[in-house]
């Protein structure tokens, strides 16, 4: 069973008594499995695990490594190719896996989204994360929340409310043991449910889900309490070309997603972001999602980009519109 007490202390220790008074319902809610019936086989996936401390006691040493492409976890000696066999087998009844990829004891996870290109993208543009507190939105199973640690962060919170990329992420985090796994934790929420005016973390990530939300300027205010003041925004969603005023608003679908509601241009991205009062919002990056980047893989063997895409002209989706396009958007909560 997943042991959430150095997520109870953590959040004790860092003040945050408000969000702690309300994790046990979220956890409730969001790993209820009458709602989700397929929890408790997963759980029994994560089970059949050794932890690092397990393997420790073993006698292997069990080194990891944040900060490079593929989050690493590795035993010294390998473990047995018949453990590592299975591992590989176990970890594929938790599929799809879809940001990442990792390395862990031997097997390569070669996730359906190359998430570290995106990492590349951003990490030269955003302030230096060392000893910095982050809040991951949408973070998935949980990958660039590793990537954060690994860039310094001492505390990083991701969210998200899929309970299969919690149970991804558990899995991960029982691995990695409690030198990084202490700095990093993952609650099946979405960002309503973090208490409002909290007014906590240095930087903030929003990456892929400004275009889910049906009131993207609420979402951008969300962000902004979650943050100190002076704290940072990092931002990442789709765009469409045009002027400030430009927005894409799908009829139905987008690259067959039922729920993509708005797409700015750049500018006026920046726009919402100042009238929503930050300030030194720039725009670091424009770049168009790649099939390289983004496909099916053999821990994502459902559709992917390609399948999103026109047939006959790869830069429009199968509707019609623009084919995707993401930038990067930094901005500050003011002092």
């Amino acid at each position: 069973m997943i042991n959430y007490a150095p997520l109870y202390q953590k959040f004790a220790e860092e003040g945050l008594t408000r969000w702690l008074a309300r994790i046990p319902e979220q956890l409730e809610h969001g790993l209820d499995s009458k709602r989700y019936s397929d929890l408790p086989g997963w759980q029994r996936v994560v089970d059949k695990f050794s932890s690092a401390e397990e393997l420790t006691e073993q006698g292997y040493q069990v080194t990891t490594d944040l900060d490079r492409s593929a989050v690493l976890i590795k035993a010294s000696p390998a473990l047995p190719e018949s453990e590592q066999a299975k591992y590989r087998n176990l970890m594929k009844k938790l599929m799809p896996w879809r940001k990442g990829p990792f390395e862990i004891h031997g097997t390569h996870i070669d996730t359906e989204w190359r998430s570290d290109w995106k990492w590349d993208r951003l990490a030269e543009f955003v302030a230096p994360l060392h000893n910095r507190r982050v809040l991951d939105v949408g973070c998935g199973s949980g990958y660039h929340c590793w990537r954060m640690a690994g860039a310094g962060a001492r505390f990083v919170v991701g969210i998200d409310p899929s309970p299969r990329f919690h149970i991804q992420f558990q899995l991960v985090r029982k691995l990695m043991g409690q030198a990084d796994g202490n700095k990093v934790f993952h609650l099946p929420v979405g960002i309503e449910d973090v208490p409002p005016e909290l007014d906590y973390f240095d930087t903030v990530f929003s990456m892929g889900v400004l275009y889910h939300r049906r009131s993207p300027i609420d979402h951008l205010y969300q962000l902004k309490e979650a943050l100190r003041p002076g704290g940072e925004l990092v931002l990442e969603t789709l765009v469409v070309d045009g002027d400030a005023q430009q927005v894409l608003v799908p009829t139905d679908r987008y690259a067959m997603m039922n729920n993509v509601w708005y797409l700015p241009s750049p500018d006026a991205l920046v726009l919402w972001l100042e009238k929503c009062g930050f300030v030194n919002v720039r725009v670091v990056d424009i770049s168009v999602t790649s099939l390289e980047e983004q496909r099916s893989t053999e821990w994502m063997s459902y559709q992917s980009l390609k399948d999103f895409l026109d047939p006959q002209d790869p830069t429009k989706t199968v509707e019609g519109y623009p084919a995707p396009k993401r930038a990067v958007v930094l901005a500050e909560r003011p002092y």
